[in-house]
């Protein structure tokens, strides 16, 4: 056909243009006129006919397909088609029905051919940029894969892809083979590391993060070398940023979580209990044995009943053995206000339906006595993980315990205020 045309264009014998320009130029016009052609069907038809199906079906994967252009990019494979298949007719040899060549190939041949090829390789890139993108939005809507660092795993993939896109688009502007192209590189390696240096680890980082399940999306987690303390909002190639309980924003490159510390608060929000470990100090001026008419008050505790009546069979028994003198207090064993009031912490805890009973650590312990008097600690786990709830929880518990230690005869150590050295001084 091609030569048909060549024969046609030669017999009109146009002045002051040679039969080869002729050819060549109406090559050129009709592989234009084509492929301008083509990418109106593939937009005005194709893209026209998969909308109109998008709407009608109850997927969300064609929506996200349609929303970041998967197709829309793959039309753009249209016009590049055309070229390819008609730049060699148009640009390359004409043969006679004898076989004879009536027509050398064009320069234009080796040109187009090129242009295609790297234009093919930018619209494979463009293609698998929107289809990862595609996938990761998939796949953050779904509840198994929600929490991978899929930003960071898109972003590498991406980086690989553009990389051998960038080697095959040098191959093709240079006539070399691929690769040859990548064994010429490793003279190169050294700058090349240097350049993506950064890249390159946070590359490392991002696999092992998401390999090891490190860190995922909504993760609390605490670096306090890079005033971190929050929710990871996103794990990408570079960075993870961080929101803030003051609701600032904190980005740590991605390869300082696998090389430094941090603190991640998912295994207490994943075993549902949230400790609680706070002390109240008493002043050790106020600890006491306890009497017969603290005894007796003590007994009037609901909570209290059950011990007391244990502990005083017990120690009664061990007195008794000795034929202990209880008219000295230093002889036999009794009871102390402080310890009664450790037995009170337990059982409150213990009635307490907002505490783990079991399965996890559940501790009222003295302290050693220091300069701010003997410590109670309370050292369990609340069953409410959220924040707010949480300190709700710990604020009801001590404040019952604190207001309920004068019963005990106790009371709480305070460094003195102003208002205390004033009525010292009226006193005075």
């Amino acid at each position: 056909m091609t030569s048909a045309i060549y024969q046609f264009l030669d017999k009109q014998n146009v002045p002051g243009i040679s039969t080869e320009l002729l050819y060549r130029a109406v090559g050129l016009i009709v592989i234009v006129l084509l492929a301008f052609l083509a990418t109106w069907i593939a937009r005005a038809w194709f893209l026209r006919a998969f909308q109109a199906l998008v709407k009608k079906t109850k997927f969300k994967w064609d929506d996200i397909l349609l929303e970041n252009k998967v197709l829309s990019r793959i039309a753009h494979l249209a016009p590049a088609l055309v070229v390819r298949g008609l730049s060699n007719p148009f640009f390359g040899p004409v043969h006679g029905e004898s076989g004879q060549i009536l027509l050398s190939p064009s320069r234009l041949l080796s040109f187009a051919n090129t242009f295609v090829s790297v234009y093919l390789v930018v619209i494979t890139l463009l293609v698998i940029d929107a289809i990862l993108n595609t996938l990761r939005i998939s796949a953050e809507g779904r509840r198994h894969t929600a929490k991978l660092p899929l930003r960071g795993i898109t972003q590498a993939l991406k980086l690989i892809a553009n990389f051998i896109g960038i080697i095959f688009i040098i191959a093709y502007c240079f006539g070399k083979s691929p690769v040859a192209i990548l064994s010429g590189l490793g003279a190169l390696t050294a700058v090349l590391m240097l350049v993506f240096k950064d890249s390159l680890m946070g590359l490392v980082a991002s696999f092992q993060l998401s390999l090891n399940g490190m860190v995922r999306k909504g993760d609390w987690i605490e670096m306090p070398k890079h005033g971190a303390d929050g929710d990871v909002l996103d794990v990408n190639l570079t960075t993870v940023r961080v929101q803030n309980w003051d609701k600032t924003v904190s980005t740590i490159p991605t390869h300082e979580l696998v090389t430094g510390s941090f603190k991640n608060w998912r295994g207490m929000q994943e075993s549902g209990g949230r400790r609680i470990k706070r002390a109240i100090h008493i002043d050790m001026r106020t600890v006491r044995f306890a009497n017969e008419e603290l005894l007796e008050k003590f007994k009037s505790f609901e909570i209290l009943k059950p011990y007391l009546e244990g502990k005083l069979k017990e120690v009664d028994a061990h007195n008794a053995d000795l034929n202990a003198d209880l008219s000295v207090l230093t002889n036999g064993r009794r009871l102390t206000n402080i310890g009664t009031f450790r037995a009170y912490c337990l059982a409150f805890l213990r009635s307490n339906e907002k505490i783990h009973q079991s399965g996890m650590t559940f501790l009222v312990r003295q302290l050693a006595p220091g300069p701010e008097g003997v410590a109670i600690e309370l050292y369990v786990f609340c069953n409410d993980t959220a924040w707010v709830n949480y300190e709700g929880i710990q604020g009801d518990i001590f404040d019952h315990l604190l207001a309920v230690l004068p019963e005990f005869g106790l009371k709480a150590f305070q460094r003195p205020s102003g208002n205390d050295f004033e009525l010292l001084a009226k006193t005075d």
